[in-house]
């Protein structure tokens, strides 16, 4: 995922970019055309609150953090396509984020409306739903928000939610979990919309959607929004509601607070067999109904809801609950009560004759399970003519409007006669006027810009006032990796046939904070981009993302003080000894691992560290400290452990070279053949090796599958540094004295071993490379001109034997296969090597031995 250019790399940017550059690195090295691409996520607030505060324009501050985050990127060796560079708040980006606009708006995607918004009173500009947080404040800012009715322009990513949510069983590179999220927040569900007849003047009907229409016939109350037509027309009266409904507009979603109408409901069709009574429900206004699920109205089960059960024992706490949904044990059913809802799905319906609080009689209705019921019901209510199946989602219409400066503007031009009109393709981009720091303020400069503001139509000529609000940046961010493949185009937003060639993304890295916003509206985007001809993905469901990874936090080392709980800077803890020390006191401060920030004093500067262990030693201390989708607790003290490990691979080269140049070689009488083997480039149809040749050519061939596996499948980073440890330490072990391994067996394990390690660490890599060929007057191309090993299987030419004497397991060993075919002189001369064997034989009294795959058995004459 690109970045926000904020001019200072941390170390989540670290670690991801790391995870990156290793699997692209990876890839290329096993001959695939790897795109790894970068660019800026340039527009949004934080750039225009830099301006205000500094009295810059916000473009000059952003092109001055993209400089200096390109020299911290390239200072930890991540190898980017940086020819493919985009910067979303550059004309010839939003020229094209602007056509995608008027796409959605030829299509009937885009459009505006007056509507209850989301206001943040600090950055003085609208939110999205997702943009404000559990407990009503902005993602931004932190302020509490505010509701507000303004004309604003929406994205209607509604029509595509049943899509988006069906696609996600698609997704099998996806975490479990940002699916779990997603299909949380489209909220796809499936029920009954019914139509409630009411007793007033007007006869006015209340259409309600609801999940449980088994439990209609509980319903002891409707609730109506307090933007319902209903409610507004009731304010007209009443002074005391108009006032109720001022009060309420900014309550929280949990409010329990309510106002009864006079006017009431009735159930729309009637369980009873005798077809005489008629049910009166009551109606309320609650701020907890939202004006934009189902029509603004809920029903009200007590029995079954606990938000309902709540608000009933609040404002009716001496009525009778009414329960008809019950366990499905009748005798448990009998004896539950009703101390809290009945909220399982799957139990059975039940008149009077079992729950205490049933109606009396549920006709036909008594006895069927949920499932059935609820069928049954909304067949009936299609025979009234006052309900049909529905289905619903909880997620809205994307509101993209922004009144800030620093963003896309919206290509809109406003005409008193023609409308909302569209601007031509040939006047895109519509250019962001240049507004020096000193016009910056509350709201938005381009208001109070005529300059910019008036204009004529595109469509009559007449004089028109152009659209002054902003694009969302998540506008910016829906579709940039389209561009990234075709990112010099002048003529459209990218081009059909390479787009199609190499979409969608094979592996996209980033964190989980991301699950809804950015990658629902990336996956909206990109089907509407399918769904228009832009490029074809009908094959992928035009997903644009095959595999997801959202790596965890990096976390730093916090301090606080024991007796206070103030977080401690680092200059007030001493930690030269085994346990930290505050220095004021001498007492030993609380440690713990959070999120980096200021106010805990436990940020990390990566380019700080780089400088002081090298961009290799944090590379591999990154990946190795933690599993890639755990949370990383950074701890400094343990990058000794890498850098040990990367001496020995340096040091290691100067061994081999030594022994190379000395051709060592090793002719012992115990060697074994192998087939069809290359060493250094070099093909052998038959190779013999030592017990300990073997032994090191089989672990190098073990780990280059085992890595290439972690990388590719597992996404097990942690194991592959662990595993490049143990092989090291396999050829240091194997290139000692009297090791009985020739030079050639230990030069191309080496070789091997650097190739595997140019992807983690590629300047440790292509150093040791260098040097080595150049020691050996080899002809010396880059490592990353290499290829990742062939893996060759070997096949072990040991066996295990068992040895009984007599009949009676006395030792078992591993030895060669071909032991076996060996003459019994000299089978008997082996397995008596053994004091296990040897001191239960007695060589002159042995009648035979017998062999066997995987046995020899000694049998002697009794004494």
């Amino acid at each position: 995922m690109f970045p926000y250019p904020s001019g200072i790399l941390h170390l989540g940017h670290t670690r991801v970019y790391t995870i990156s550059d290793v699997i692209a690195r990876f890839k290329r090295l096993k001959g695939y055309n790897v795109i790894h691409p970068m660019g800026w996520d340039a527009f949004g607030l934080p750039a225009e609150n830099a301006a205000v505060e500094r009295g810059v324009n916000p473009a000059d501050w952003t092109e001055r953090n993209i400089d200096k985050m390109k020299e911290q990127i390239d200072f930890m060796l991540a190898d980017f396509d940086w020819d493919r560079e985009v910067t979303t708040c550059s004309p010839d980006y939003y020229k094209w984020t602007q056509k995608i606009f008027l796409l959605l708006f030829e299509n009937g995607l885009a459009y505006r409306k007056e509507a209850q918004i989301n206001w943040d009173p600090v950055d003085q500009t609208v939110l999205a739903n997702e943009q404000v947080d559990s407990e009503g404040k902005s993602w931004r800012s932190g302020a509490l928000v505010e509701k507000r009715n303004l004309e604003q322009w929406f994205i209607g990513i509604t029509k595509y939610a049943s899509e988006l949510n069906r696609d996600l069983d698609y997704l099998k590179g996806w975490p479990q979990k940002v699916k779990a999220m997603q299909r949380h927040w489209i909220g796809e569900s499936h029920g009954a919309e019914i139509i409630f007849p009411t007793n007033n003047s007007s006869h006015q009907e209340l259409s309600v959607f609801t999940s449980r229409p088994d439990t209609l016939f509980s319903v002891q109350f409707l609730a109506i929004s307090i933007n319902h037509p209903l409610a507004k027309k009731a304010a007209e009266s009443d002074t005391a509601l108009a006032a109720f409904i001022k009060e309420s507009s900014s309550a929280s979603p949990d409010s329990k607070d309510g106002y009864l109408l006079r006017t009431k409901a009735s159930i729309p069709i009637n369980p009873f067999n005798d077809k005489q009574e008629v049910f009166d429900v009551p109606i309320y206004i609650a701020p907890y109904v939202l004006d934009t699920y189902g029509h603004g109205a809920v029903m009200g089960c007590p029995a079954h809801d606990e938000r309902d059960f709540d608000f009933w024992k609040l404002h009716s706490p001496d009525s009778q609950i009414v329960q008809v949904v019950g366990l499905q044990d009748v005798e448990a059913a009998k004896t539950r009560g009703l101390d809290s809802p009945f909220t399982d799905k799957a139990g059975i319906l039940y008149d009077s004759s079992v729950l205490e609080g049933g109606l009396k009689d549920l006709g036909d209705y008594h006895g069927k399970t949920t499932k059935q019921a609820a069928h049954d019901i909304v067949k009936s209510l299609e025979n009234h003519g006052c309900g049909s199946k529905s289905t619903q989602f909880r997620i809205r219409d994307w509101l993209i409007s922004r009144q800030r400066y620093w963003g896309a503007p919206i290509p809109i031009v406003h005409c008193d006669s023609c409308g909302p009109v569209a601007v031509p393709d040939e006047q895109l981009p519509v250019l962001l006027p240049k507004v020096s720091g000193s016009s910056f303020g509350k709201g938005n400069p381009l208001d109070k810009l005529e300059s910019f503001v008036e204009t004529s139509c595109p469509s009559c000529g007449a004089q028109a006032r152009r659209e002054t609000d902003t694009m969302d940046t998540f506008m910016d961010s829906s579709w940039y990796f389209f561009r990234y493949l075709d990112s010099q185009n002048e003529k459209m937003p990218f081009g059909h046939d390479v787009t199609t060639k190499n979409m969608p993304v094979d592996m996209y890295i980033g964190g989980v904070e991301h699950a809804i916003l950015h990658l629902l509206y990336s996956r909206f985007i990109s089907k509407f981009l399918g769904d228009v001809g832009l490029w074809n993905g009908k094959e992928v469901h035009n997903e644009p993302i095959k595999r997801l990874v959202t790596q965890g936090m990096v976390q730093g080392r916090t301090f606080t003080d024991p007796d206070t709980g103030r977080f401690l800077k680092p200059e007030e803890v001493s930690t030269l000894s085994r346990e930290p020390t505050v220095i004021a006191t001498g007492k030993v401060p609380k440690v713990s691992y959070e999120k980096m920030s200021k106010s805990k004093y436990n940020g990390v500067d990566p380019e700080e560290c780089i400088k002081q262990y090298g961009a290799d030693s944090i590379r591999a201390h990154m990946l190795f400290q933690a599993p890639v989708s755990d949370e990383l607790n950074w701890n400094e003290e343990q990058i000794q452990g890498v850098q040990r490990w990367l001496r020995k691979v340096i040091s290691l080269e100067e061994t081999i070279s030594r022994l190379a140049l000395e051709r060592k070689t090793y002719s012992g009488v115990d060697t074994f053949k192998l087939e069809n083997f290359e060493l250094c480039g070099v093909h052998h149809d038959v190779l013999e090796v030592s017990q300990n040749e073997f032994n090191l050519l089989s672990d190098v061939q073990r780990y280059i599958q085992r890595i290439a596996n972690s990388i590719e499948v597992e996404l097990s980073f942690n194991t592959v540094i662990s595993d490049l440890m143990k092989l090291t330490n396999a050829i240091i072990a194997a290139s000692k004295p009297g090791e009985d391994v020739n030079y050639e067996i230990l030069l191309d394990s080496y070789r091997k071993l650097l190739i595997i390690l140019s992807p983690i660490t590629p300047c440790t890599a292509e150093e040791c490379w260098e040097r080595l060929n150049s020691n050996l007057e080899l002809e010396c191309k880059s490592i990353f001109h290499e290829r990742y090993p062939t893996h060759q299987k070997i096949e072990s030419p040991f066996t295990k034997y068992n040895v009984f004497v007599n009949g009676r397991a006395r030792h078992s060993f591993e030895a060669l296969k071909s032991l076996a075919e060996k003459s019994e002189a000299e089978i008997l001369s082996h397995i008596l090597k053994y004091d296990d064997v040897s001191k239960f034989v007695a060589v002159e009294r042995i009648q035979k031995v017998i062999t066997k795959p995987g046995m020899i058995s000694i049998v002697m004459t009794k004494i």
